[in-house]
């Protein structure tokens, strides 16, 4: 049965635009930097995120702690290289869940229409009503704090948008002629959505999930932050801004480290995000 899954030819053409996109692989870059960071932060960290040294409170940068120490002698370096393990964590692990419950509701409501349409879309409206960041802090201080209840917030207000950009594309595909074939031959529904309707409709779902990934890092930052995310001692980029926020004029350096890390790992999904959608724009196969 020939569908329109996207040809080896077509693949090459968008991989070669987005190599061309200087933007997008400096985002690419970055985001592995980052990996290996979080994955090797053992190794790479100097000394021990959460041991406590009062000989050396709020040192400056030196070179023996490049990032200077904060309020309890601890090496700001060794705390954002294990911070870094917990802003991509919480960013993927959140994404990933949200990407497949959201895909799912939104499979479902774009193929079967009618009354299950209404009632998901309607149940996706009304958590639109609230702004992203507004019902994550919502239901974390209902959950209460921890990074495990942080993430499942995330997953929660992350759901809707991948509802509505699968189900906007499920609309458009459904009414194709290799879904029509697909159905004459007596597939399943559960096939055809899963088998023939999806693989079309990948390419929107990644670009959305590599750009929902930057909103989920910076929306774990602002509730650990807040006190709602990771709790002390564990070293969070969000939660060394929280205790930062008291010593910025005397020792402006135990601010500077995560906030910059949280700029560069937010641009980098962003820069992805958007090279991916370049690439995989069919307006500009040709």
């Amino acid at each position: 049965m020939k569908t329109s899954t996207p040809t080896p030819s077509t693949r090459n053409k968008a991989l070669e635009r987005f190599i061309r996109n200087r933007l997008a692989v400096t985002g690419l870059i970055l985001i592995g930097v980052f990996v290996l960071i979080a994955l090797f932060a053992q190794v790479i960290a100097p000394f021990d995120p959460i041991q406590q040294n009062y000989e050396q409170l709020l040192q400056p940068p030196s070179s023996r702690h490049w990032f200077g120490t904060d309020n309890l002698g601890r090496d700001v370096l060794s705390r954002v290289i294990y911070g870094t393990r917990v802003s991509l964590s919480a960013g993927i692990i959140a994404v990933s869940l949200a990407a497949l419950i959201g895909v799912l509701l939104g499979l479902s409501a774009g193929f079967f229409r009618g009354f299950v349409d209404e009632i998901i879309m309607r149940i996706i409206d009304a958590m639109l009503a609230f702004p992203f960041l507004v019902l994550a802090i919502t239901l974390a201080a209902i959950l209460g704090p921890s990074l495990q209840n942080a993430m499942l917030a995330i997953t929660v207000v992350s759901i809707p948008v991948f509802a509505r950009v699968t189900r906007g594309q499920v609309l458009s595909e459904r009414e194709r002629d290799y879904v029509q074939a697909a159905t004459a031959l007596g597939a399943n529904d559960a096939r055809i959505m899963l088998q023939h309707v999806l693989p079309n409709i990948a390419g929107p779902i990644i670009i959305q999930s590599t750009l929902s990934i930057a909103g989920a890092i910076l929306a774990e930052s602002s509730l650990s932050f807040l006190g709602l995310g990771v709790q002390p001692p564990t070293p969070s980029w969000g939660e060394m801004l929280n205790v930062a926020r008291g010593y910025l004029r005397d020792a402006p350096w135990t601010a500077i480290a995560p906030g910059i890390l949280i700029f560069i790992a937010v641009l980098a999904f962003n820069l992805l995000g958007d090279g991916l959608r370049d690439a995989l724009d069919p307006r500009q196969q040709s």
